[in-house]
């Protein structure tokens, strides 16, 4: 059956900054085995590990931290840019308004993290721009038609707001055109998160979990694990089994990989505060920045699962389009050229399943980092296992009527 709708911050039944003690002790810890330590399985891990469950997270990679050679964990590639009003151009309201809901649980699990590790991943809701050239306003109106359009369902006053050629300056002093002024556009209540520095904190963080590196998982059912062939060896027993696992779900789940490309650059002395969409008729570029003078740009999505380096023409066009738009790039630095496959199932929308025993969620190729807090809280929810943390300012959009993503319970 279908989880209902999440409630909205401020509600009675909406989640509060931390589990209460009653909620943690009031069932005897599970033992709990998690299949893939991406950003879904340390997100779970984490959330467990602060309810006392005995919790063995299982993974491929080598190690915790990323090795950038296209297998690892999608979420080290993402620029973790949580977008829900941009991402209404390929996306349904649901998605945004989950979105919203997910700003609000990194709000509370960054400063947590931060407040026992000592310094807190970068997190900044400072918005987002888009941004198009003279001769593409075009393209970039049919873009804000379509957000206008499905985002009128929420009746939210918070959309894009158009900005002169002085208001963007004032924003972003060093965002302008090569041949002349940029039609820009503010996407206010926007935020973006240091991906790379989130995982790792969500691993560090995790008091007591077992984690076992160079050990994919063959198989789950509920309750079972498998860490070699099913047919030979015997499976590791739970209590409760979450397959968390992207394109390592396969044949189970019928999940493709979207490959997704991303150029690192170190740019000293740029001031860039906001991630920044490029609007173009061929393709949408994005810039997000990083601490350390860095800043991430990226594709959002090409239909392949090639893990091979990336091409000349990708990094020449990636590079091309953010110089057009930010000048001060000339002298950047290349760091690194990423790429990555991010797990998409056939109608491109996350799935969230649950049974006794089991938990899958699985499909979030686009939205990873944007719907994993709602939808790892709905699942908790679900199972009665507590909630995540979440910010005491409410979300922006908290009207409507909310279809639920496709979360299904075994009859």
């Amino acid at each position: 059956m279908p989880l209902p709708p999440s409630a909205p911050h401020g509600s009675p039944t909406a989640p509060r900054q931390r589990a209460s003690s009653s909620t943690r002790q009031a069932a005897a810890p599970l033992r709990v085995g998690i299949a893939g330590a991406g950003l879904l399985g340390r997100l779970v891990a984490w959330a467990l590990a602060r309810q006392g469950h005995q919790v063995s997270v299982f993974d491929p990679a080598p190690q915790a931290m990323p090795a950038h050679d296209g297998h690892g964990a999608a979420g080290f590639t993402a620029a973790g840019m949580l977008s829900p009003l941009a991402e209404l151009d390929t996306a349904e309201p649901d998605v945004a308004h989950r979105g919203w809901q997910s700003i609000a649980h990194w709000q509370a699990i960054v400063a947590e993290l931060g407040t026992r590790l000592g310094r807190p991943p970068d997190f900044s809701q400072g918005g987002s721009l888009m941004v198009a050239h003279g001769p593409d306003l075009g393209a970039a109106r049919r873009v804000l038609q379509r957000l206008e359009q499905v985002d009128a369902t929420f009746a939210s006053a918070h959309r894009p707001q158009p900005l002169t050629p002085p208001g963007l300056q004032q924003l972003e002093p060093d965002l302008h055109g090569s041949s002349g002024p940029l039609h820009a556009w503010w996407l206010p209540g926007e935020a973006h998160i240091d991906t790379v520095a989130t995982l790792q904190a969500l691993h560090d963080d995790a008091q007591g979990v077992r984690w076992h590196w160079a050990q994919p998982v063959q198989d789950v059912a509920p309750g079972q694990l498998w860490l070699g062939n099913p047919e030979q060896t015997q499976p590791l027993s739970f209590d409760l089994v979450c397959d968390l696992r992207g394109t390592g779900a396969r044949p189970a789940m019928p999940v493709r990989g979207v490959r997704g490309e991303v150029v690192w650059l170190h740019a000293p002395g740029l001031r860039l505060q906001r991630p920044v969409r490029l609007l173009h008729p061929r393709h949408r570029v994005y810039i997000v920045p990083r601490p350390g003078e860095r800043v991430l740009v990226g594709a959002s999505e090409i239909e392949s699962e090639d893990r091979s380096p990336m091409s000349l023409r990708s990094a020449v066009e990636l590079m091309a389009a953010a110089h057009s738009i930010l000048p001060a790039l000339a002298e950047a630095r290349i760091l690194r050229l990423d790429t990555n496959l991010r797990p998409a199932l056939p109608d491109h929308r996350p799935q969230v399943h649950h049974e006794k025993g089991l938990l899958r969620i699985n499909g979030l190729y686009r939205h990873g980092w944007l719907l994993a807090p709602a939808l790892v809280d709905d699942a908790l929810r679900a199972l009665g296992l507590g909630a995540l943390p979440t910010a005491d300012s409410p979300p922006l959009h908290t009207t409507g009527v909310v279809p639920d993503i496709d979360i299904s319970q075994a009859a």
